[in-house]
């Protein structure tokens, strides 16, 4: 499976029923869980401004970091540049922290809204290469969409 416009459209719908940001979150990384194949994690961090690092959010997968520093590993370097980061093989990112050893490559695009780091969304994937430029625009769509609904 993966995401489609029909899907980004029922994604769209889903999110608009809650004004909660835990429940939309949670539901979001579920629905995105179901439709995408090949991944063994998905989830959200959300940025705390006191801390300056990105704290676990909903997510589905094997026990996760709890806390990441902003500028480590490839979530905390997608939150301080502003920037999706697209590894095709965490073996060469050099920081990479490892919460499952059986991920290959890992998607992790920034929620951002008014140019605030929000948090991010993380994907990861056990196969080399996983994650085309198609990919990468079709989560940052939903990733757009996700935003739009947090803290209405």
């Amino acid at each position: 499976m993966s995401i489609d416009s029909i899907t980004l459209e029922q994604l769209k719908a889903l999110l608009s029923e809650h004004d909660s940001t835990v429940s939309n979150l949670s539901n979001a990384v579920a629905f995105l869980n179901q439709n995408l194949s090949n991944i063994n994690w998905i989830g959200f961090y959300s940025f705390n401004y006191q801390t300056n690092q990105l704290d676990l959010g909903p997510f589905q997968g094997k026990v996760a970091c709890v806390h990441i520093k902003n500028g480590e590993g490839v979530c905390g370097t997608a939150t301080a540049k502003k920037e999706i980061q697209n590894i095709s093989d965490v073996k060469k990112f050099h920081g990479h922290i490892a919460c499952d050893e059986n991920s290959k490559s890992e998607l992790v695009t920034p929620l951002i809204k008014d140019s605030k780091v929000l948090g991010v969304l993380d994907i990861d994937s056990p196969i080399t290469n996983r994650f085309s430029d198609v990919d990468q625009l079709k989560i940052k769509k939903a990733v757009q969409i996700i935003t739009q609904v947090i803290d209405k």
